[in-house]
């Protein structure tokens, strides 16, 4: 698992398995990872980024969808079983 921390204590944090569905090289992942740990890194990730409204993006979304988002956060004491 890859960290990068910044001074004002967030982290960004690539978990087990996050790039299971990567389609390409090995060269071209570790590109893709160093350009995401750039972007946090001196803001242009923070900067290109927009709040998301969980009220009107669940009602956007199927019963299942919901479901399926709301166990993807905050199941940190639940291991993630990789394939």
């Amino acid at each position: 698992m890859s960290e990068s921390k910044l001074p004002n204590g967030m982290k960004l944090v690539f978990a087990p398995g996050c790039f299971d569905n990567f389609e390409g090289s090995q060269e071209e992942l570790d590109s893709l990872v160093k350009e995401i740990e750039q972007a946090f890194e001196n803001g242009d990730l923070q900067d290109g980024s927009n709040i998301v409204d969980m009220e009107e993006l669940t009602e956007t979304l199927s019963e299942d969808e919901v479901k399926n988002l709301m166990e993807s956060f905050g199941n940190e004491t639940q291991p993630r079983i990789l394939q």
